[in-house]
């Protein structure tokens, strides 16, 4: 069996490492180098079960096993790849200032989303905290993975096992003769496969040649974050921080501020707005911020969808797609890793995964019929 995937973002070469452990032929084709596009732009938080209890039950299902996979799906990446892409269970603060905001940390804690904290509790685990914190919410379950290094890490695993990868080198076309997928055509070659997966994050809808209702309606949704230096007398601080509209999460030994949420198409341009309301609200939280460096700037496009939700699943017969996950791309991919290849290994795959189905925009009547029976 031969298998085309194109996208080398961490779905990509998740799903392609997991193929070419299988001894399964895998190309994977990237537009620009591995890992540089979402995966790259994020800031590597892999969000705790307890975070999640707002999302659709497909959505939690599928990710609180990505959760449950990472501890052994990082150490697995650190072996075959022999490098550190720094995943720790950190643990995270969220931090109530408004009534609002205290009443729905209220509210998650009786769902079990972690430990409600009162002002001084929550000083003990980050003592700068704001002085006009009125609630803290803990929850030690959080994750984090450096991201820069796991695109990089997971491309060399992927090579390691077998895979192959084909470095700026666009998907532009696929080909079909009749109803019949004959191969994806880039600027280089045809690449003719058993089964082909379209991974290409924001990009993955902008692939010349599929029938409209096969077209995976993706959206880039631009995010733009900070990452700030400390002064040499301050650490940085353990656990992720949360609030308001934002998050801070030390990596790299820099801290992270993200992330804006913008539907403005592929313009990825940084905003002079974007950089003081990150800012901004980064020193509401931790007014000590006000001090510290601000040493990177940056935007990425993280693919969207019309209801927010991933999309993963075949779209037509050959041709899968793993794309659609928003902001928690990172985190869903040992599970979507998993599930995709059983899809293209023709094996039987979680019933939650019906909800990501492609085909669930289509206006086709049979096939919502089908899809609701």
């Amino acid at each position: 069996m031969k298998v085309v995937i194109i996208g080398a973002g961490v779905a990509g070469l998740a799903i392609g490492w997991r193929l070419a452990q299988q001894r399964v032929e895998t190309i994977v084709l990237e537009r620009a180098q591995p890992g540089r596009g979402a995966t790259w732009a994020s800031a590597g938080m892999l969000a705790a079960p307890g975070s999640r209890v707002n999302k659709t039950d497909g959505e939690a299902l599928l990710a609180n096993r990505g959760a449950k996979l990472w501890p052994g799906f990082a150490a697995e990446i650190e072996e075959k790849s022999g490098r550190k892409i720094g995943y720790a269970a950190n643990g995270s603060l969220v931090v109530a200032r408004t009534e609002s905001e205290e009443h729905e940390l209220e509210r998650l804690a009786k769902l079990n989303a972690g430990e409600l904290l009162g002002f001084d509790a929550a000083r003990e685990i980050e003592p700068r905290i704001a002085s006009d914190t009125r609630t803290a919410l803990w929850n030690p379950q959080q994750a984090k993975v450096d991201n820069r290094s796991l695109g990089r890490a997971l491309a060399a695993a992927f090579v390691r096992a077998g895979g192959h990868l084909q470095l700026n080198e666009a998907a532009v076309r696929f080909e079909f003769q009749g109803d019949r997928m004959t191969g994806v055509r880039t600027p280089f070659a045809l690449h003719i496969a058993d089964a082909y997966v379209i991974a290409a994050g924001a990009w993955s809808a902008r692939i010349e040649g599929l029938p409209a209702e096969a077209v995976a309606p993706v959206v880039p949704v631009k995010g733009e974050m900070l990452a700030l230096r400390a002064p040499l007398d301050q650490a940085l601080p353990g656990p992720s921080i949360g609030g308001g509209n934002i998050y801070l999460v030390s990596q790299r030994e820099q801290l992270l501020i993200g992330a804006t949420v913008e539907r403005v198409g592929f313009d990825s341009r940084l905003s002079e707005k974007a950089y003081k309301w990150l800012l901004e609200e980064a020193v509401a939280l931790l007014p000590c911020l006000s001090d510290w460096e601000v040493v990177e700037h940056w935007a990425g496009l993280r693919p969207g969808s019309p209801d927010d939700l991933p999309i993963v699943g075949a779209c037509v017969p050959r041709l899968f797609v793993a794309s659609g996950q928003y902001r928690n791309g990172i985190l869903y991919a040992p599970a979507i890793a998993e599930t995709i290849t059983g899809m293209i290994m023709g094996e039987e795959v979680p019933k939650y995964f019906s909800a990501f189905d492609p085909r669930r925009f289509s206006t086709d009547a049979a096939y919502k019929t089908e899809h609701l029976e």
